[in-house]
């Protein structure tokens, strides 16, 4: 029994030697030129490749802001308790200096009107003939046919006659500048922004009739933070696009000397063309853009950009040849422009992948194909 045990133990411990020693032959009897190959590894993704460029941009700082009058007027009754009977204006009209807005009845301040310029007009006899009568005793008095306080007399009544003359002149004037006011006039050039004056109702001292934009023109007050404040100056040039999506261009008339002590921000006071009104009219939110000159820049196509975990990344491409490995490298973005972007941090000889970025990961291969499309950037 035990004989035939360690017999069997034989058998099994040949069998176990005879297939490794057959396994370490078809292993070593590989072909050498096959056992020598390099492993390459199958391309996870057809790719192009793009170097950056080199461009001059415009450099430009964003802000927000309102769109509001250049200057408002607010135009009221300069005579109050008097009945409006007739409205010439309403809201949105383009008026003239001098041009009537409104009118108020003037049947009573006509009437003292009238009485002020009788009392000129009797007064100014009264002066004429009184005249004449200092004129006669100076004469007389040479003669000596009046006494010195008869033409003293006379002399008298003729500057009482003057002094009453001036007075009555006067009243006339108010009489007549009372007259005038019932016509309720533009100050000048522009258009009714607003109209609160009503026919029938009373004036009232201090009450609005109208709001009137000086020469219908409209400014930009665009709130630019403190560190900004200084690059901007009059003169600069502005983009405003409109809540309608139209742009309308603009011009920096002042820039505000203080900084609001809540936001931190100042405000930079934008001349609008008089043809912005179609798209822009006061009291509107819009944002701009100051344009503050070129400047040289690195840009790739956006599609070359990936975002990952709040960062950007680029798929930079080793090594030439049909089949290349890629490796994930982060840069800074810049500024925007069409479908090209900024970035900072990328040598301007670094092949990248052009397209397709987002489906790769760090160390991928890849099959570039017209790799030689791309130049280096100047």
């Amino acid at each position: 029994m035990l004989m035939f045990s360690r017999k069997k133990f034989l058998i099994i411990g040949s069998t176990v030697v005879a297939a490794l020693i057959l396994l370490a032959v078809l292993r070593g009897g590989q072909p050498a030129a096959e056992a020598g190959k390099p492993a390459t590894s199958k391309p996870a993704l057809t790719v192009t490749a793009t170097l950056p460029q080199q461009e001059n941009w415009p450099q430009t700082l964003a802000a927000t802001g309102n769109v509001s009058a250049w200057q408002e007027a607010i135009i009221g009754a300069e005579i109050s308790n008097f009945r409006l009977i007739e409205i010439l204006a309403q809201v949105g009209d383009r008026v003239k200096k001098g041009q009537v807005l409104a009118r108020i009845d003037s049947s009573t301040i006509a009437s003292e009107t009238a009485e002020a310029r009788a009392s000129h007009a009797e007064l100014s006899a009264t002066l004429e003939e009184a005249r004449a009568n200092a004129e006669r005793a100076r004469q007389l008095r040479e003669r000596g046919f009046f006494s010195s306080q008869q033409v003293t007399q006379s002399l008298t009544v003729e500057q009482t006659a003057r002094a009453r003359l001036d007075a009555a002149r006067a009243r006339l004037q108010a009489a007549e500048l009372r007259l005038a006011r019932t016509s309720i006039v533009a100050p000048d050039d522009g258009l009714i922004s607003a109209r609160s004056a009503t026919a029938g109702s009373l004036t009232q001292p201090g009450q609005e009739l109208f709001r009137l934009i000086r020469g219908g023109r409209l400014e930009w007050r665009a709130e630019v933070t403190a560190a900004d404040l200084a690059r901007l100056q009059p003169g600069v040039a502005a983009e405003i696009v409109a809540p309608d999506g139209s742009r309308v261009a603009g011009k920096v008339r002042a820039v505000s000397p203080s900084v609001d002590v809540a936001t931190r921000n100042g405000l930079v006071y934008v001349d609008l063309p008089a043809d912005a009104a179609p798209h822009l009219n006061a009291g509107m939110f819009a944002r701009g853009e100051f344009k503050l000159g070129s400047l040289a820049a690195i840009t790739l196509p956006q599609a070359a950009v990936v975002q990952r975990e709040g960062f950007a990344y680029v798929f930079r491409i080793d090594q030439e040849g049909e089949i290349a490995r890629t490796a994930m490298i982060k840069v800074s973005l810049g500024r925007r422009q069409g479908e090209r972007i900024e970035i900072t941090g990328l040598a301007s000889n670094t092949r990248v992948v052009a397209s397709g970025a987002g489906f790769l990961a760090d160390g991928d291969f890849v099959r570039v194909i017209d790799p030689a499309t791309a130049k280096p950037a100047s």
